[in-house]
Order: C-alpha cells, then sequence, then structure tokens
C-alpha cells in the first residue's frame, strides 16, 4: 500500500462525515433504484421447459417450491465441465446462509446448468450447499435467458448478452433471473441481471470495500478470478481462467516448464 495520509481525530471525523453524506445519498438512490426494478413489467412464460432435478423431470413452475417467488441462478457449468465456474461458486457460497430467509420469505433459490445433473449433484455435495440445483440439459432455457451460446454462434458473430450484442468468446456465462407464480398457476419473468449485476449478492465485496486495501484485485484479470477459489481449494495453488474455470497448479506447470504444451 501507499503512505497513507494520517491526521488527527478531529480532522478524520471531518472526513468520515462528509463521507457520511455521499454513502446516505448513495443508499437514497439504491432504494429508488429497488423499486424501479419491482415497478418493471412482465413477461408471461409460455415455454414448457423442463429441468433434471432431485425428483426427475420438473417444470418451471414446479421449482417455485410451492412459493409464489423464484431466484434463479444462472450458474457456469457446461455440459463437457469437469466442476462448475470459481465465480458463480463464490455467489453460491454467499447465498448458502441466507436460504433459510429466504424460503421463510416467500423466495425459492434455485441453480441451474446444463450439466448432466449427476455432475451436477456430484459437485454439489463436495461444495456442502443445501441449495436445489437442477440441470436444463436439452432445454432451451440457458439459451432463452442468453447466458449459453452454441459453438459456432460465438465463434463468427457477435451473441446477445447482458442486454446487448458482443463478442463473448465463451459457451457459458453467468446471470440471474426472478419469476413470479400467481394463484391461477401463470409464471411471469419479472427481471434478469447479468455481468456485474451480481455484485449485490457478494457480501464479502461488501466488507472488503471498507478495508483499506478494498478488493485488490491487482492482475492479471482485475477482478475476482485473481483471488477466489472454490472454498475447498484455497490451499491447492492453482489459478482461475478468465472463463472462470480452475487451473491446477499442475496443468500451470506442463503448461510452462520447457516442452510444455
Amino acid at each position: 500500500m501507499e503512505p497513507h495520509k494520517i491526521v488527527s481525530p478531529e480532522e478524520w471525523l471531518v472526513a468520515r462525515k462528509a463521507l457520511l453524506v455521499k454513502e446516505k445519498e448513495l443508499t437514497r438512490t439504491r432504494e429508488a433504484l429497488a423499486r424501479q426494478r419491482r415497478e418493471l413489467p412482465w413477461v408471461k412464460i409460455e415455454k414448457p421447459y423442463l429441468f433434471d432435478g432431485p425428483s426427475g423431470k420438473e417444470t418451471l413452475a414446479d421449482l417455485f417450491g410451492g412459493r409464489s417467488q423464484l431466484i434463479i441462478k444462472h450458474f457456469m457449468y457446461g455440459p463437457d465441465w469437469k466442476e462448475g465456474c470459481v465465480g458463480c461458486s463464490f455467489e453460491v457460497d454467499h447465498i448458502v446462509g441466507a436460504l433459510v430467509h429466504l424460503e421463510h420469505h416467500d423466495v425459492s433459490y434455485v441453480a441451474v446448468s446444463r450439466a448432466p445433473f449427476a455432475e451436477i449433484e456430484a459437485f454439489r455435495r463436495r461444495m456442502g450447499w443445501p441449495l436445489k440445483w437442477v440441470s436444463s440439459a436439452g432445454s432451451d432455457f440457458n439459451f432463452d435467458f442468453h447466458v449459453s451460446f452454441d459453438k459456432e454462434a460465438i465463434a463468427t458473430r457477435d451473441v446477445y448478452y447482458n442486454f446487448d450484442l458482443r463478442r463473448v468468446g465463451i459457451e457459458e456465462l453467468s446471470g440471474r433471473s426472478v419469476f413470479y407464480r400467481n394463484a391461477a398457476g401463470e409464471v411471469f419473468h419479472t427481471y434478469s441481471s447479468y455481468g456485474r449485476g451480481g455484485e449485490e449478492q457478494l457480501g464479502s465485496y461488501a466488507c472488503l470495500d471498507i478495508t483499506p486495501k478494498g478488493r485488490n484485485e491487482t492482475g492479471p484479470n482485475h477482478n475476482l478470478t485473481d483471488w477466489v477459489r472454490h472454498h475447498d481449494r484455497y490451499e491447492a495453488g492453482g489459478s482461475v481462467a478468465s472463463t472462470g474455470r480452475y487451473v491446477a497448479a499442475e496443468a500451470e506447470e506442463a503448461c510452462c516448464s520447457p516442452g510444455g504444451g
């Protein structure tokens, strides 16, 4: 860290109170934005999506678990991946402690990925997560919500992600979508966010943002992949690629050693 300005307690209090004014402004802005988010129009879901889960085939309506509100975590875990994305895992680590509170406030939270359910379930158990996680393999769900892309598309053109056309260079990306189910059983899409839209769910960032070093993401990617790991891998070395996938230390050594590919 660079040498920091040192002042008297009185001078510090003046500076802190000036910052408090801006923090209160941000709080009011956040509350107003949350209200506008709730006021967005809805889209009725007409397509009969099917998912593979612990109870076999389930519909989108089934995923509500008897509640009226559903948050879907679009978890990056492709059909040929060996484990889930590090960044998505970081997000879910923050959610699992809140699950009991969400479920007692009329909200279900379910992760969805294109990996086969057996692979998902093995990774979920490894992580020790009590959340529900289903597979959308064979369904258009991930593609319709713009978090999965076919290889030809990403190789030849821009694709639609985070509400715009862009080059993504990867078949799976993250996000979260919210749904409402009414008394008649009709399901509506109410909200989605992608990219950095999930940072409000990351309590670790909220803690880091009040520390002297802040997020301290200094490279090479200048985001959470610089330091976050699966929570059972912090002592294992290795790195995280810009795609969000973990690279074991042995693979790094093989790549960089004389004659390595």
